[in-house]
């Protein structure tokens, strides 16, 4: 991996509101700026992750790169590897395992209809992928799937690598 290489993690204040069971609003706020996160996360009970610290991090994610007004929603599934080495052979031609995928909306999807903000698109992690790199990089796998997403939600921004 290269590129973005930065850190999570939410000082500010952060305040969660409970919705549907695979939904939750986050607000995040930093010296007046709002920004809204809907995030819809798909997960295995098998696959265990701090989803509060994931959408901490997103939510300042996006303030750092500008997007401080309005409501962003974004889908995050959480994935074995038969999963992702299938998206990764399904739209890369490549049969290989990765750790993260990231799928833009593409223009002309439609945005449902009770949903006023900019959707992002879809972030795709592989849990056992991002366990190995935890122990590689000797953190624990809560944080490597936080990076994971923030590195996922610069693609969805348009912000990509070598």
């Amino acid at each position: 991996m290269g590129g973005y290489t930065g850190r999570g993690g939410c000082d500010e204040h952060i305040f969660v509101v409970d919705s549907l069971d695979m939904s939750r609003i986050i607000f995040g706020s930093i010296i007046g700026i709002m920004v809204k996160l809907e995030l819809d996360i798909a997960a295995d009970s098998r696959y265990p992750f701090d989803r509060k610290r994931v959408k901490a991090a997103l939510v300042k994610t996006l303030e750092e790169q500008d997007i401080t007004k309005g409501a962003v929603k974004i889908s995050l599934s959480v994935v074995g590897e038969r999963k992702i080495r299938e998206l990764e052979n399904k739209y890369f031609k490549e049969d290989k395992v990765t750790d993260v995928l990231s799928f833009p909306l593409e223009e002309g999807q439609e945005m449902p209809d009770d949903f006023d903000g900019l959707n992002l698109g879809d972030i795709v992690i592989c849990y056992p992928q991002a366990k190995r790199q935890a122990i590689q990089w000797n953190r624990i796998v809560d944080e490597e799937i936080e990076f994971l997403a923030c590195h996922g939600l610069l693609h969805l921004l348009g912000i990509h690598h070598d």
